[in-house]
């Protein structure tokens, strides 16, 4: 079953004789883990189509919004790393007003001469990010852009080794130019 109402997607929890019960002596983490009536809580958001399941992310992995909105930054970084002049991106505003957006710049885009250093290739960035968010909802909008200085590695620590971005790194990075972008 899908928790919530179900009509718009949400974590998928599942029941049966091989789901486990509960962990081992450990009542708060089957708490956190299990629901009332004892389903499992897999952590997957899902939305299901045609009879069949969708997994489209990580229900930690979601960012609420200071209005109780809720996005899915994976599904959003995809949609905006598919635009050739961003080569990767992560998307803030957990308990903000809005999202925002912290971007590496492709060749493509430096060639173009954009830097994201002035308020005009700021606002060409944000209408490409804008146009690579067309299918997500209205409150998904992307209204602040911060360029990196450097692309994000495993070297640099702002990757694991399996290349996952490491999101508070990353926001510990660029600590002080997030709030700017807010402030």
């Amino acid at each position: 079953r899908i928790a919530g109402d179900g009509k718009a997607g949400g974590e998928l929890e599942v029941h049966g004789p091989s789901v486990m019960l509960g962990y081992w002596k450990n009542e708060p983490a089957t708490r956190d883990c299990m629901t009332e009536d004892g389903w499992f809580k897999t952590g997957d958001n899902v939305r299901i189509e045609g009879g069949h399941i969708y997994i489209v992310g990580r229900s930690k992995e979601v960012i609420v919004l200071s209005n109780g909105e809720k996005a899915p930054p994976d599904d959003m970084e995809k949609a905006i790393s598919l635009d050739p002049w961003f080569t990767q991106a992560v998307v803030l505003g957990d308990n903000r007003p809005h999202l925002s957006a912290i971007v590496v710049l492709s060749q493509a885009a430096q060639k173009a001469g954009v830097s994201g250093a002035d308020e005009a290739s700021r606002e060409i960035i944000l209408r490409r990010i804008d146009a690579s968010l067309h299918d997500f909802p209205g409150y998904a909008k992307i209204k602040g852009v911060l360029v990196a200085d450097e692309p994000w590695t495993a070297e640099n620590g702002l990757l694991t080794s399996s290349l996952k971005k490491r999101r508070a790194l990353i926001f510990e990075r660029y600590d002080e130019q997030i709030n700017r972008l807010y402030d």
